[in-house]
């Protein structure tokens, strides 16, 4: 009764003198999330537990769980390792994984979002324990003999090319850990992973730690740039967006001044990586960690770099020239452009462009009408719906949360995403999507549905209207969902390769798929309208809005090259480094970018991705050369098409890790995965936009 009081206040607040455009054609979909969302009270119903987990109605509850975990993986090891087994190893084995990912990233999650401490601290101690399980079964000799035997053999029972896949990437997760290796060996293995992670969570809080100078240090003009505590200036970022040339160049120098301490650290995190891969018999630690993507080798990588880089270098080249005459017509002065200038005058021609301020574009991107325009997405392409579910009593983490369910016309439920998609206290401050439940095909037949979350940090709707986005956050809710989507639409028989469990280097390309959709004329028209009016956005702003996404595509491009060349020389071999990181950064850049090295700059140092995206930095490419290549191929004519994308799910989506991504990828495009395909695919579409940014040398100066 509450919600429907509140909706009928906020359509009369939308229109309130009955005049204009009525807004009562907007969808329930639009309706849901443009409204704001408010605390119930229950009085009547028992709570369901979080995720309708009946265990958890209270913290108390990830106890229960975890120690179900611990007793049915008992159960399992017993199963794999007995010689009367009735049934496949890899089924055991995925049924092991998947008692164990339930607790373990059902907790993961709660310990980030969870608002109550008591939860996230019961999550928090279910992931240590299930961790501890994790370790125990990393050295379980029996067990990996076991499977061991499976994949070098055969299994008992028939096995199919899927099982065997599976199989082998159970044993390579095993191997992973030494536990093929003699004793030494393996101690030696967890001795250097320890080191690993000690290291890289170090070197992740120096990334990120504020330069501290004294003010006489800067000029004083620009002194005001910068944050100040006491006599001590503050360089907390690089300032990239200042329109002042000075400030942006003092920042840099000082932000990304060599700090010794993140030098030994980066030096011994990269030695640590690379002893870790020699002792687990790999030639470098890029060796290690390309293993079962879709590129498979280092050698493919850099050579993949090398010819994208050739191409890359007269286009942006210009580019380059284009921002030395915007940076010529801002200064009296001449000066060279510079690192510190890019990121400024890419912003300032896309604004020049656009003719607005991204606000402006806000009012046509509530929140309710882009997740309509999902949905309109998700019917034309694959006949799905997006329905907005009311939640049980205990359901939720927080009151602002939203269920919809993922419905086919004919195939009915596919699996439930839960949109936590505003800010608040405590939450973290990152856009991405987790996995809570894995889909998989159960021993009686039936399907066990995806569960997953996307996490946003929106504002909070106001009483005089819906959350409005910016077109940037347009584009991170649609990769985001395109995450979503694939594991929806991954229907696996085994959870351990359902949706984004797949390479690290294929598992962003359905996201990044989606930021096309997002950026295509033809599917903003079918949403972007104006949340009062209704009225759609003006046919030039939306042309000029799409066209500005393209703008510098080929410096842009060339830097994620250098970023990417740069991770793989640092994981190669070891002779191909020089005295220091900063001196092989040196050498790099002047092999793979378009601007010189700055004297006195440790930009590495502040490169936090070397942690988390160790030698796999390129994936971000490798994606979007293969979803620039699928839209290319099925969209780009018809980004609306039923058939393609049909074709798309079925012969793509559909698969999750289950096959080798390289096989899949060439199987759905029909062309081999080289580095010239993969680089082709890259500048037809550079070269696609490179009119538009001719006609946009107009706007300078």
């Amino acid at each position: 009764m509450l919600r429907r009081f509140d909706r009928i206040a906020l359509l009369r607040r939308l229109n309130p003198a009955g005049g204009g455009k009525s807004v009562s054609t907007w969808s329930p979909l639009t309706t849901a999330f443009n409204t704001r969302p408010e605390k119930r009270i229950n009085f009547t119903k028992n709570e369901v537990g979080l995720f309708s987990i009946p265990e958890l109605t209270s913290y108390e509850g990830f106890y229960v769980l975890k120690e179900k975990a611990i007793f049915k993986t008992e159960d399992l090891i017993a199963e794999a390792t007995s010689e009367n087994r009735t049934r496949k190893m890899v089924t055991i084995f995925d049924e092991l994984s998947d008692t164990l990912c339930k607790v373990a990233d059902l907790s993961e999650f709660i310990r980030l979002a969870h608002p109550q401490s008591h939860y996230s601290h019961a999550a928090e101690n279910a992931c240590i324990t299930i961790s501890g399980i994790v370790e125990k079964l990393n050295t379980h000799k029996r067990l990996y003999k076991a499977l061991k035997q499976v994949v070098d053999q055969r299994d008992l029972m028939e096995t199919t090319d899927v099982d065997k896949h599976v199989a082998e990437l159970f044993l390579f997760d095993f191997e992973q850990c030494g536990i093929h290796l003699k004793e030494n060996d393996r101690q030696k293995v967890v001795f250097l992973n320890d080191c690993i992670l000690q290291l890289g969570q170090r070197f992740m809080a120096g990334a990120v730690h504020p330069r501290t100078i004294k003010k006489s240090v800067l000029p004083e003009a620009i002194r005001p740039f910068f944050s100040t505590d006491g006599d001590n200036i503050l360089v907390s970022g690089l300032y990239a967006d200042s329109s002042n040339n000075l400030a942006r160049e003092a920042a840099y120098r000082l932000f990304l001044f060599p700090d010794q301490q993140q030098e030994q650290l980066l030096s011994e995190l990269l030695k640590s990586r690379h002893e870790l891969a020699t002792t687990c018999g790999f030639k470098t630690y890029a060796h290690r960690a390309l293993k079962a993507s879709t590129v498979e080798t280092p050698e493919m990588v850099n050579e993949f770099l090398q010819t994208l880089n050739e191409e890359l270098k007269p286009r942006a080249e210009r580019d380059f020239a284009l921002m030395q005459k915007m940076k010529n017509a801002e200064n009296r002065f001449e000066s060279p452009l510079a690192t510190w200038d890019t990121p400024y005058f890419t912003s300032t021609l896309k604004k020049r462009c656009l003719q607005a301020s991204a606000s402006e574009f806000s009012p046509y991107f509530s929140l309710g009408a882009c997740m309509e325009g999902l949905n309109l997405l998700m019917n034309s392409l694959y006949g799905i719906s997006l329905e907005n579910t009311e939640m049980e009593p205990g359901e939720s983490w927080s009151h602002d949360i939203y269920k919809l369910a993922v419905t086919h016309e004919s195939e009915g439920l596919l699996g439930h995403i839960y949109c936590d998609l505003f800010e608040r206290p405590g939450k973290p401050n990152q856009d991405c999507h987790f996995t809570i439940q894995g889909g998989k095909v159960m021993p009686d037949g039936s399907y066990q549905n995806p569960i997953v979350v996307v996490m946003l940090n929106l504002s909070q709707p106001r009483w005089s209207g819906p959350t409005l986005l910016t077109p940037s956050m347009v584009d991170n809710l649609f990769h985001e969902m395109g995450h979503a989507m694939h594991s929806m639409l991954a229907r696996t028989e085994y959870q351990h390769v359902t949706g984004t469990r797949c390479s690290t280097d294929f598992a962003e390309v359905p996201s990044v798929l989606m930021e096309y959709f997002a950026s295509d004329p033809r599917v903003l028209r079918t949403f972007a309208k104006h949340f009062q009016t209704q009225e759609p956005m003006p046919e030039e702003m939306l042309e000029r809005l799409c066209a500005s996404k393209h703008l510098f595509s080929s410096s842009e491009t060339q830097l994620q090259v250098f970023y990417s060349a740069l991770d793989q020389v640092y994981h190669g071999d070891p002779s191909g480094h020089q005295s220091n990181t900063t001196e092989t950064l040196r050498t790099v850049q002047e092999q793979f970018y378009g601007l010189p090295y700055v004297e006195n700059t440790a930009w590495q140092l502040r490169f936090s991705h070397l942690v988390g995206y160790g030698a796999k930095y390129y994936s971000y490419l490798i994606s979007r050369a293969v979803a620039s290549w699928i839209w290319q191929t099925y969209f780009e004519s018809d980004p609306l098409s039923r058939s393609q994308g049909e074709k798309y799910r079925r012969g793509c989506l559909a698969y999750g890790g289950g096959i080798p991504s390289r096989l899949l990828v060439s199987n759905f495009l029909g062309r081999e995965v080289t580095p010239a395909n993969l680089t082709r695919s890259l500048i037809n579409e550079i070269d696609g936009y490179s009119e538009q940014l001719k006609d946009f040398e107009k706007h300078i100066r």
